[in-house]
């Protein structure tokens, strides 16, 4: 089965990811983020997950169980209100783990 890519935020932010092809995921409530996260892992449709770094940030602890799972990879984006570097951080670390020091972004 082909997997699909989603992304998960407000209306503003992932109105134009359609015209892509992307399964725009809506959801205008942070505390509704876990929900629309929850529902879009359980349809098992999506290899690639975005979201924005708003919803990212409120959907944590569901982020956390799920990422036992190589799929979905679940990936912060900017939203509509800028970004707030997580996805910069996020790499960061993970390049920190791989190399033993941030290379990247070393001050």
């Amino acid at each position: 089965m082909v997997k699909s890519i989603a992304v998960i935020g407000d209306s503003e932010s992932v109105k134009g990811f359609g015209a892509i092809g992307v399964d725009a995921i809506i959801c205008n409530d942070t505390d509704r983020a876990v929900f629309a996260l929850k529902a879009a892992v359980e349809k098992d449709t999506y290899a690639i997950i975005f979201m924005t770094e708003e919803m990212f940030a409120a959907s944590e602890k569901e982020r956390i169980k799920i990422s036992e799972d190589p799929i979905p990879a679940i990936i912060p984006i900017p939203g509509a209100n800028g970004n707030k570097g997580e996805g910069a951080k996020r790499l960061s670390s993970f390049v920190e783990q791989a190399v033993g020091s941030d290379i990247l972004f070393k001050q």
